[in-house]
């Protein structure tokens, strides 16, 4: 198995741990209430407030009935808010089904680790080791004919808004169109003062009377925060600070030139700002680019880094819902392991369980058995899930240390036969259990059935001394072919 693969996904950690929830909360505020508050205080007049000055008595009810008209007008500010947002139309929940699927080079690894070994594994863990990281995992986007999905050329950006996707195009796709280079210009001059910065973002804009401002601050309206609010509001949620610091980091900033070159003509056009090649982009390659579809294949990690704000929290809700309880998932996996060659089998309370090996009990009655095969039948069958270090201690008792050596021998041989035919089942946890079915039938099945294997095993640790031994190996020989034909026809 190739280094990268294993670096994936490992059969051996079995731990549930969600990935998602160990990222980072997002630390994005939204501090709009709290710039209209402080636009609010300016009122626009440029004046500022007045200390509070004795007042004659002659004047307090006109004071009492200003303050009144004053409290007037405040009171109907929030009902003129009010209904506008009631001509707003209420955001409408995406009918999108979003379908965690394994990751073709991950499930290929595991598949190989499964049949590598003659072991049983939980469907149920193996379905949570996909979802635990991004890079194990696919999603498939599904949607309605009337409401289809957005997506950018094949393999672009995806959105369920077609006006968002169009207006961040740019964005999203100029690596694909442009070849971006970054150069540092002559140091700006001028004397300045203060510069303008946006709230929002903490982004600084430049002085406004330089002749980049306008242009800036558009541009990151246009990028970030026109879905939010209008450009007038937006507006008020800039600030003007005279930190020298500040200043000159504007000023280190605005040296860096931006250029950007096109990638698909034959003679290459080059755009010293980001509005000019934008401007291109959307002339050229816009039209043609956006191609709605139905259903969308991306993988895990793009589905995390969505631009689609909505259709990102979608994906996250649907991943929390499908670690706690992963069905689709495991439906996918039984049936993709299933065509891989391995056995889906249900065992402990109806589980869903993987293995290479067929997993069967004994149809035949019992008949003349080795009593080391009868023993660990019997053993697993009064204790599931016993393993094979607690089932040595209980089968190798009152053994000679001449006699211990051979006998551990015949104990790994009998047991790895029974486990490769199917008729015990090893877990990857180490233990050992019988297949489903009625315990009396299949112990007595099991048991007739290992007989004539465990002679065969146990005359390869015997020496062969007397003609009576020698007799009973060649009856032992001749009687294998007519047992093996039994268990096959079984």
């Amino acid at each position: 198995m190739p280094l990268e693969t294993s670096k994936l996904v490992d059969l051996l950690d079995l731990k549930m741990l969600p990935a998602w929830v160990k990222e980072p909360a997002s630390t994005e505020r939204y501090v709009k209430v709290e710039g209209e508050k402080h636009s609010e205080r300016r009122r626009g007049d440029g004046h500022h407030l007045r200390p509070d000055r004795k007042r004659s008595t002659s004047n307090v009810q006109h004071s009492i009935s200003k303050a009144a008209v004053g409290h007037d007008r405040r009171a109907r500010r929030p009902r003129v808010r009010q209904s506008k947002d009631r001509h707003r139309p209420p955001a409408r929940p995406l009918e999108i089904d979003v379908r965690f699927l394994p990751q073709l080079r991950v499930f290929e690894a595991v598949a190989a680790q499964i049949k590598a070994e003659a072991l049983a594994y939980s469907l149920f863990s193996l379905a949570r080791l996909f979802l635990q990281k991004p890079e194990r995992y696919e999603v498939r986007l599904a949607a309605r004919t009337d409401s289809p999905l957005y997506q950018l050329g094949e393999n672009g950006a995806v959105s369920a808004d077609r006006d968002f996707l169009e207006s961040n195009a740019f964005r999203f796709a100029q690596k694909d169109f442009y070849k971006i280079d970054i150069t540092q210009s002559e140091p700006i001059k001028g004397n300045f003062t203060s510069v303008a910065r946006d709230r929002l973002s903490g982004t600084l804009l430049g002085p406004t009377n330089h002749h980049n401002y306008q242009p800036r601050l558009r541009s990151l309206y246009e990028q970030r925060f026109r879905r939010r609010m209008s450009f007038a509001d937006y507006q008020r949620q800039i600030e003007i600070v005279t930190d020298p610091v500040l200043v000159e980091k504007w000023k280190e900033e605005a040296r860096t030139v931006t250029t950007f070159t096109t990638l698909q003509e034959e003679n290459p056009t080059t755009f010293n700002s980001a509005s000019e090649a934008e401007k291109d982009f959307r002339q050229k390659y816009l039209p043609a680019l956006v191609r709605t579809a139905e259903e969308i294949l991306i993988d895990g990690i793009t589905s995390r880094t969505l631009g689609d704000r909505a259709l990102r929290d979608l994906i996250e809700d649907t991943w929390f819902t499908e670690t706690r309880s992963p069905s689709k998932m495991m439906q996918e996996l039984a049936s993709r392991l299933r065509e891989a060659g391995l056995q889906v089998f249900r065992h402990r309370r109806g589980m869903l369980f993987v293995s290479p090996i067929r997993v069967r009990a004994f149809a035949h009655e019992a008949t003349s058995v080795s009593p080391h095969v009868k023993a660990i039948l019997e053993t697993i069958a009064a204790t599931p899930q016993i393993n094979r270090k607690d089932l040595a201690e209980k089968l190798l008792v009152d053994v000679t240390a001449e006699e211990s050596e051979a006998r551990k021998l015949a104990l790994a041989s009998d047991l790895h036969w029974l486990i490769g035919e199917g008729y015990v089942i090893e877990f990857n946890d180490g233990s050992l259990d019988l297949p489903r079915g009625k315990a009396k039938s299949a112990v007595a099945a099991a048991v007739s059935a290992a007989d004539g294997s465990s002679e065969i095993a146990n005359e390869k640790h015997e020496l062969v001394g007397s003609s009576l031994r020698s007799a009973s190996a060649r009856q032992a020989t001749e009687s294998r072919p007519t047992e093996e034909a039994e268990i096959g026809g079984s």
